[in-house]
């Protein structure tokens, strides 16, 4: 046990004051060390900023300026929010694609801690409803076809308010059904319409 405890804790040391910095400093590039940061809410510290023949840094082109701005909004909202269409970081376009990818900031702010807690309540009831809906399906197709549904919607659900509050990258998932943009919401609303049709038709087979 003791010589286990000893290997995992030099591992760890060999592992966090040498491997790491290595491939910070010999393996990644400009940007993958932007992400990482961006990732966890952090500047990248001197020691790794990556400087380019003529001694400047390196402009990788990405930046988690909508993060900050989004988690400030988020946290601007308090308890209550500050009110509809009263928000100061959304209203006065602090936040960039807020009605698009970063829309659950825009929710945060306005409508608080409260109001972003009946958001997913509600977005929880509905992929339990699908989630029962496809329990209760003869079909093995349809079955499959409904909890496909609930993993897409809960896949975008918890990747959008991640992007929103810092704890996943932003790679551009759009909040199911309030994101704006037509292509989301159509491509959702064809989703659940088929299966509410598949659902009705086994509903006519039992009559």
């Amino acid at each position: 046990m003791i010589i286990l405890i000893t290997s995992i804790w030099g591992f760890g040391i060999l592992f966090s004051q040498i491997l790491v910095p290595f491939a910070f400093k010999r393996v990644f590039q400009a940007h993958h060390i932007d992400r990482i940061y961006s990732l966890i809410g952090q500047d990248v510290p001197d020691e790794y900023i990556k400087l380019n023949k003529s001694g400047e840094k390196i402009k990788t082109g990405t930046s988690d300026y909508n993060v900050r701005q989004s988690k400030i909004a988020i946290a601007s909202g308090g308890l209550f929010g500050k009110g509809f269409l009263n928000g100061t970081q959304t209203q006065y376009d602090w936040v960039p694609e807020q009605g698009t990818d970063f829309i659950f900031c825009t929710i945060g702010e306005q409508f608080g801690f409260l109001g972003s807690s009946v958001l997913i309540l509600i977005y929880t009831g509905f992929l339990l409803r699908i989630i029962y809906v496809a329990e209760r399906q003869r079909s093995q197709f349809t079955r499959v076809y409904a909890y496909c549904l609930a993993g897409i919607l809960f896949f975008h659900l918890i990747i959008n308010i991640g992007m929103t509050i810092g704890i996943a990258p932003v790679i551009g998932i759009p909040l199911p059904l309030l994101s704006y943009g037509g292509t989301s919401l159509l491509t959702f609303a064809v989703l659940i319409f088929i299966l509410v049709k598949l659902d009705s038709d086994r509903q006519m087979i039992l009559r």
